[in-house]
């Protein structure tokens, strides 16, 4: 039996010329997106995926068409965050059919694709040192297929939750033809700056601007000066989003803290972070 390596050219598969189809669907899919922003921590458990959600909300409640791809393959959040867990995908000539979560906001996320007692996704390789290689690979062609496929329609802002690591980011540098910005997001621990330090300098690598630094879970416990962090790595501070129980809870009921609490100091803050990042973004999408 022959492997793939040992096949002379790409053994008339036409994987390159495949593959360059994709892309250049990928292209016209964003073409009637505005600004796609890429939401990163580097480091798992700082509440991310929640705050990407309600940024995602945020900007919708002061008028903007959004979009969220959860772009966490194996710990996908956004659909059962934003309310649409467990609803059925529509495949029409025009592509897949997002669901619309709060506000409008259409979500993809793999989980949308999963039963729900599915498990993990698994990743084959003929050798277990390959896995890494093909894990990569894999994960960069769904999420092409992803961006590819959907039908997102006219958006101002297709908003991206990317996985813990410092590499996604990368990736998706590499496959969105213009990436708007991308939003760090840290809590107030040592060993979380340290890892966003290291995204920090990955988002400088992309060439895309970074739009600025979040700090979650203000107040939780003492910590470093995220103000400080920002300032040492040459990107604006954004602002802090208070310690608060509500936003957990919300996020467990599918429904983001910003449209069924807006008074709550960390809902506040949140738009406030979201009306900055619109702000940002503003002449990008003009």
């Amino acid at each position: 039996m022959k492997r793939y390596r040992d096949i002379a050219g790409d053994g008339g598969s036409d994987i390159a010329g495949q593959v360059e189809a994709q892309h250049v669907k990928l292209r016209q899919r964003l073409a009637s997106v505005g600004s796609v922003v890429a939401v990163v921590s580097g480091k798992g458990g700082v509440g991310k995926s929640t705050l990407a959600a309600n940024l995602a909300c945020g900007l919708a409640l002061d008028g903007w068409s959004v979009g969220v791809l959860d772009a966490d393959l194996n710990g996908p959040t956004q659909a059962k965050v934003l309310g649409v867990r467990g609803r059925r995908l529509v495949v029409t000539d025009g592509g897949v059919e997002p669901p619309r979560g709060a506000l409008g906001v259409k979500v993809m996320s793999m989980d949308l694709l999963l039963a729900e007692d599915a498990t993990p996704l698994t990743w084959d390789a003929p050798r277990q040192d390959e896995a890494h290689t093909w894990r990569g690979t894999v994960e960069a062609n769904a999420i092409r297929e992803f961006l590819a496929d959907t039908n997102w329609g006219a958006l101002d802002a297709l908003v991206l939750d990317l996985p813990p690591g410092t590499d996604r980011l990368l990736t998706i540098a590499s496959l969105v033809p213009t990436l708007a910005g991308t939003v760090l997001v840290t809590i107030p621990s040592d060993v979380s700056h340290l890892v966003v330090r290291k995204s920090i300098t990955v988002a400088a690598q992309t060439k895309s601007p970074v739009l600025g630094l979040v700090e979650n879970m203000a107040g939780l416990f003492p910590g470093p000066d995220a103000a400080r962090l920002a300032a040492d790595g040459g990107i604006p501070y954004l602002g802090s989003v208070p310690f608060d129980p509500a936003l957990a809870v919300s996020a467990d009921q599918g429904e983001p803290l910003v449209v069924t609490a807006p008074e709550r100091e960390s809902a506040r803050a949140l738009q406030q972070i979201a009306r900055a990042i619109r702000s940002a973004l503003a002449p990008r999408a003009a």
